[in-house]
């Protein structure tokens, strides 16, 4: 995806909460933002991609704070989160065991993002009403017959706790007879999951996981280690989940392979490029 105007007062955001939690050292901080608003200067532009600059700007701050991991506390609480809501919504799907509700609960782990809401969102307020509405773009019916015809899925995860969701999302799918292989990131970027964060919550109980190779915002194909350019490349399935990874998988040639992109619409660029309102779930086949 490219970038659209109001993708830099959102790194500007990001950038002031990055750094409010990798440092409490002020003089650094503005230091470390002047580089950022001279980096957003040269770069930001029409025709950038929104995740390579993203990429490039979290980097910025990792390195000049020497804070590896600033969103480190922010996980934690993603996966409490999501500890307290996984009743509610494995007592909704005991309900109702559609394909459809498993994608939505999905979705809902989606909205665990405190780089794209914001470091004080509350998302229990919202995400069981959430569960209750429908996919505003729901192709369904394409993912289900791309799983009968697939014997692996390559599922590209988003952030912790909304990994929590995941899992129920490819307990389901693996009724269809099909393997889930989970790619996390190799080393921390925002509130990604990485491979710890997977293992932590047993994610490897129900699905291989491996790495992407690197620490981007999403999928850059260039960034991607050669051992995971294998396994992309030669995918039956992809499905892909959140903001991030929509918006690198929108950069990438992806020959015949048919993808999936599950996410809730968090900010009005995203909703713009896909055409839907802001805040819409979604299933979309992108390819």
């Amino acid at each position: 995806m490219k970038v659209y105007y109001e993708c830099a007062p959102c790194f500007l955001r990001q950038a002031k909460e990055a750094l409010d939690l990798a440092t409490d050292d002020l003089d650094l901080k503005i230091k470390i933002m002047e580089e950022i608003i001279t980096f957003l200067g040269r770069e930001f532009k029409e025709g950038a991609a929104s995740n390579s600059m993203g990429t490039a700007m979290h980097r910025i701050i990792k390195k000049k704070t020497g804070n590896d991991d600033p969103y480190f506390l922010q996980k934690k609480k993603g996966n409490e989160i999501a500890e307290r809501m996984l009743p509610v919504i494995i007592g909704i799907l005991e309900k109702e065991n559609t394909l459809e509700n498993y994608i939505k609960a999905a979705i809902i782990g989606n909205l665990i993002d405190f780089a794209a809401l914001g470091v004080d969102f509350d998302p229990l307020n919202i995400m069981e009403s959430v569960m209750e509405s429908p996919l505003v773009i729901n192709d369904r019916e394409e993912l289900e017959s791309a799983l009968k015809s697939s014997k692996k899925v390559l599922y590209l995860a988003d952030n912790t706790g909304e990994i929590m969701f995941d899992k129920l999302l490819i307990q389901k799918l693996k009724e269809y007879g099909v393997e889930i292989v989970v790619a996390v990131k190799e080393k921390p970027i925002l509130n990604d999951a990485c491979m710890v964060d997977a293992i932590e919550v047993g994610l490897d109980d129900s699905a291989e996981i491996i790495t992407t190779g690197t620490d981007s915002v999403g999928v850059i194909y260039d960034e991607l280690s050669a051992e995971f350019k294998e396994i992309f490349d030669h995918a039956e399935l992809i499905i892909a989940k959140g903001l991030g990874n929509y918006e690198g998988l929108t950069e990438i040639d992806l020959g015949q392979t048919p993808v999936f992109c599950l996410l809730n619409t968090k900010c009005s660029a995203t909703a713009r490029d896909i055409g839907v309102k802001e805040k819409s779930n979604i299933l979309l086949k992108i390819n």
